[in-house]
C-alpha cells in the first residue's frame, strides 16, 4: 500500500460526515460526532451539523442548509475506526535539508552546520537536484498531515522561488522564506550573501516572485529569514526590519538554540543585552516573528519576547539530536509567549509532526525528572491535548493563521485530514486487510473498548503517516493513501 500522487483537482463543493475532532482549548480535545461539515468550492466551511441522531441526518441537515444536491457535492464519509483532525502546521522546518533527515553524528549546532547543513544547501543552486529535493520534502510532509509549513530554502534565488512553485503546484500551504547570511565569519566561501546590499536586494527578488504567482498570499507567503543573528550583518538586519515594516511580512529565524551559539552571540553584540535583545536592537522581534528552540532564554528575555508578542516554535527533535537542551513549554505559556511545533528537518530526524508531537510531551517529562516538587513535577508534564493543540492551533496562532485554519468551526478553511486506525475484530484480524493478512493502518491497534481520549492517545504515541489516509488544504484533495 503506499500514497497516492495527486495532481491538483478542480475546485469543488464538499460534504464531510463522521466524528470529527479538533482543540477546543489547550487543555481539552473536542469530538463532534455523527456531524456532517460542507465546503464550498473556495476551501471554506460554509455549514455544520452536530447533534444529530446519526451520520445521515447530519448529511442531509447541511444539505438543506446550504441548498446543494447530492449529485452537486463530492461526498466523504468516515469508515468504522476513522475520524477528521485539522491538518498539522509545521512552524519550522528546512526544506533544504531535507535529505539529511537523521544525518546528524554526535554534531553540536555549529559543528553539524558546517559539516552537514551548508555544503548541502549550496548543491541546491543546480534546479534540478533542488527540484528533486524539495518535490520530495513537500510530498513527505503532505503525506504526514502537514497541511502548513514554514520552510526555510537556501539564499539561492531561484530555488527559493522554485520551492514555492512547488508548494503551490502540490498544494501545500506555506511560508517560504530566502535564507540570509552576510557575515563572513559564519558562512562557507561559496555560500551566502557577499554583503548586507546583495542580502536584501535577493531578498526583495524573492518576495517579488512570490507575490507574482500568488498574488493575494492565498496559499503562499514570504517569510523573511535571517538565518540567526551570527550570521547576520546589522546592517542586513536592519534591513530585514524595514521590509517588514513596509510590506508587513512574517518574520522567522533561531534564538537561544545552543549555548556555544549563545556566547557567540554575545561575543558579536556585546552592545546587546542578550541574544533575544539583539534581535529587538534590529527591529525583528515584532507580533509576526516566530523564534525557534528558545531552549536557553531567560526570564528577561521570556518578558521581552511576550511583550513584543513573539512567537516561539518548540522543536523538541531537533533540541535532543543536536544535545542542545530541553525547552520549557509551560514555563513559556506562563510568560505569556504563544508556542507551536517545528520539525527542524534535519537538525530533527522526521517530516512527522506526530513525531515532533510525542516527542514534546517526552521532553517535558524529563523537564520533570529534574525536580522533586511532586506539584510542580505534575505540571510540568505536557498532556496529549496540550501537543496536540501545539500542532494545530498553537501554530496557527504562531503563523497568523488562527482565523483560517486550526479547527472545523463555519467560517474557517478546511485543511484537514481523514485518520484511519487499525480496528480489530473478534478474530483478531484489523478491518481492512486482505487475505494475507495485510492493512495499510501503521502500529495503532484499536479494540473497540477505549475511549475516544484512549484513542487519540494510541495515534500519538503510535501513529505515523500510514494512518492519514486522505488530506486537504483549503478543501482540496492533495494526498491520498489506498
Amino acid at each position: 500500500m503506499v500514497p497516492t500522487r495527486l495532481a491538483l483537482e478542480p475546485r469543488k463543493f464538499r460534504v464531510l460526515v463522521g466524528t470529527f475532532v479538533h482543540s477546543k482549548s489547550r487543555s481539552e480535545l473536542e469530538y463532534i460526532h455523527d456531524a456532517a461539515v460542507a465546503v464550498d468550492d473556495g476551501g471554506t466551511i460554509v455549514a455544520m451539523a452536530r447533534g444529530c441522531e446519526n451520520g445521515n441526518a447530519a448529511k442531509d441537515k447541511v444539505l438543506r442548509e446550504t441548498g446543494w444536491t447530492h449529485r452537486h457535492v463530492d461526498l466523504v464519509e468516515c469508515g468504522e475506526g476513522q475520524f477528521f483532525f485539522p491538518g498539522f502546521i509545521d512552524t519550522h522546518v528546512h526544506a533544504s535539508q531535507y535529505p539529511n533527515a537523521g544525518i546528524f553524528g554526535k554534531s553540536t549546532l555549529l559543528d553539524w552546520l558546517e559539516k552537514y547543513t551548508f555544503p548541502l544547501e549550496s548543491s541546491l543552486a543546480d534546479l534540478a537536484k533542488a527540484r528533486k529535493v524539495y518535490t520530495a520534502c513537500v510530498r513527505r510532509c503532505l503525506s504526514h498531515g502537514t497541511t502548513t509549513a514554514a520552510y526555510y530554502a537556501t539564499v539561492d534565488v531561484p530555488a527559493t522561488n522554485l520551492l514555492a512553485d512547488l508548494c503551490l503546484s502540490l498544494g501545500q500551504r506555506a511560508f517560504v522564506g530566502r535564507v540570509c547570511m552576510d557575515r563572513e565569519e559564519l558562512r562557507p566561501r561559496h555560500y551566502g550573501d557577499e554583503s548586507a546590499e546583495s542580502f536584501l536586494h535577493n531578498t526583495q527578488e524573492s518576495i517579488a516572485y512570490i507575490k507574482k504567482i500568488d498574488p493575494g498570499f492565498e496559499l503562499i507567503s514570504p517569510i523573511l529569514t535571517p538565518r540567526f543573528a551570527p550570521s547576520c550583518s546589522s546592517e542586513g538586519m536592519k534591513g530585514l526590519s524595514a521590509i517588514h515594516r513596509r510590506e508587513h511580512l512574517p518574520i522567522q529565524t533561531h534564538v537561544s538554540e545552543n549555548k556555544g551559539e549563545i556566547q557567540l552571540v554575545a561575543d558579536m553584540y556585546p552592545e546587546s543585552g542578550s541574544y533575544a535583545e539583539v534581535y529587538d536592537d534590529h527591529g525583528l522581534l515584532t507580533p509576526k516573528t516566530i523564534l525557534a528552540h528558545a531552549v536557553h532564554i531567560t526570564e528577561k528575555e521570556a518578558r521581552l519576547i511576550s511583550q513584543r508578542e513573539s512567537k516561539v516554535s518548540h522543536c523538541p527533535c531537533s533540541n535532543s539530536s543536536l544535545t542542545s537542551g530541553e525547552a520549557r513549554v509551560r514555563w513559556m505559556w506562563e510568560q505569556g509567549i504563544e508556542i507551536g511545533l517545528g520539525t527542524d528537518m534535519s537538525g530533527g530526524y522526521s517530516p512527522s509532526m506526530l513525531e515532533a508531537a510525542r516527542q514534546a510531551t517526552l521532553t517535558s517529562r524529563h523537564l520533570a525528572m529534574r525536580t522533586e516538587d511532586q506539584a510542580l513535577r505534575e505540571k510540568t508534564k505536557l498532556t496529549v491535548e496540550e501537543a496536540l493543540y501545539l500542532a494545530t492551533r498553537g501554530g496557527a496562532r504562531c503563523l497568523g493563521l488562527d482565523d483560517k485554519v486550526g479547527g472545523f468551526e463555519v467560517g474557517k478553511q478546511l485543511d484537514a485530514q481523514l485518520i484511519a486506525l487499525g480496528l480489530v475484530q473478534d478474530d483478531g484480524s484489523r478491518v481492512g486487510e486482505d487475505e494475507d493478512g495485510h492493512v495499510d493502518a501503521g502500529n495503532v491497534d484499536v479494540f473497540g473498548w477505549e475511549t475516544w481520549d484512549e484513542r487519540i492517545a494510541k495515534w500519538l504515541y503510535n501513529g505515523d503517516d500510514r494512518n492519514t489516509k486522505k488530506v486537504w488544504v483549503k478543501g482540496r484533495l492533495v494526498h491520498s493513501r489506498r
